[in-house]
């Protein structure tokens, strides 16, 4: 199997450009008031990581200072690991526009790479532990963000889960207890999705897991589980489906996540993979002598 990394920018769909130009459309609805300041001299600018972290991003990046008219120089790939200082990248183009994408584009790249780097710490974590599942995210994402959010996950080395409610079927419990029973939702399910989609369920019990199972269920989430009755259940689950897939999921976080990683569990979802993540400080400076891009702070004696 070739190592050679994935270039996870073939991913994304032609409609993305639309999604960006509504973004800076948010931004600049009518006059950009302080561009007649600069006007459109042509200038450079550059990129600089001032927390650490891991670069994503790139693609968007580029696609939204490629529809102001401006190139952009790479010292770093996607997916490296930063530490600040440094110079990750140099733009060009009119004043003006530079400034019309800098926020947009800072507002990706921080938030990207600040998924990006929690998924990589979780993704090293199973290594540590030598567990042989996957750790997703889950489709708790920032309206109208999915598509960054999902991209970051993947860049940062783990699972996206389903990116939508078209991808895979998902039974939960208000869907259980609307249908009447799992077997009859899972049922209803596999005629709408046919063969070539899964259905998972949302379980509670072991009696909940084996009757999903028998009715078709490819995956079973055993859903709020304490450690030592999900590896009983999970155990229980494969002795009598060994090729059924169990994913854990509830509450579980990063200084959690090794109660979970179980011999008997497929997956472990969190939901802490897009929600309230932390973010990676980056910044964007016209480069023009006798001043400093790294924008220091003023102490006392500065004043």
């Amino acid at each position: 199997m070739s190592t050679e990394a994935i270039d996870f920018r073939h991913l994304l769909p032609p409609h993305c450009r639309e999604t960006l130009r509504s973004w800076l459309r948010e931004d600049i609805p009518s006059f950009d008031l302080a561009g007649v300041v600069v006007g459109e001299r042509q200038e450079e600018a550059v990129l600089l990581c001032k927390s650490p972290g891991v670069l994503c991003g790139v693609p968007f990046f580029e696609m939204v200072f490629s529809e102001l008219g401006c190139s952009v120089s790479w010292l770093f790939t996607e997916g490296a690991y930063l530490s600040p200082v440094c110079e990750v990248a140099r733009v060009t183009g009119p004043a003006c526009k530079l400034l019309q994408g800098e926020r947009t584009t800072l507002n990706i790249l921080t938030r990207a790479s600040g998924i990006a780097t929690h998924a990589r710490e979780l993704s090293k974590e199973t290594e540590r532990l030598g567990w042989k599942g996957e750790v997703a995210g889950t489709r708790k994402t920032t309206p109208g963000f999915r598509m960054v959010e999902k991209y970051a996950l993947l860049v940062g080395g783990i699972s996206t889960h389903r990116y939508d409610l078209s991808q895979m079927v998902m039974l939960k419990d208000n869907h259980i207890w609307s249908a009447g029973s799992i077997t009859t939702a899972v049922k209803k399910a596999r005629k709408a999705g046919g063969f070539s989609v899964k259905i998972e369920v949302e379980c509670r019990s072991l009696a909940e897991a084996t009757e999903a199972a028998e009715a078709g269920a490819e995956i079973v989430m055993l859903d709020n589980f304490e450690p030592a009755a999900l590896s009983k259940t999970a155990q229980a689950l494969k002795a009598s489906f060994p090729g059924l897939t169990i994913e854990a999921s509830g509450g579980i976080r990063k200084d959690t996540l090794p109660k979970y990683c179980l011999p008997a569990v497929d997956v472990v979802s969190l939901s802490t993979t897009t929600q309230g993540y932390g973010t990676v400080n980056f910044s964007l400076k016209l480069c023009k002598e006798g001043h400093d891009p790294r924008n220091p702070k003023v102490t006392l004696e500065d004043v």
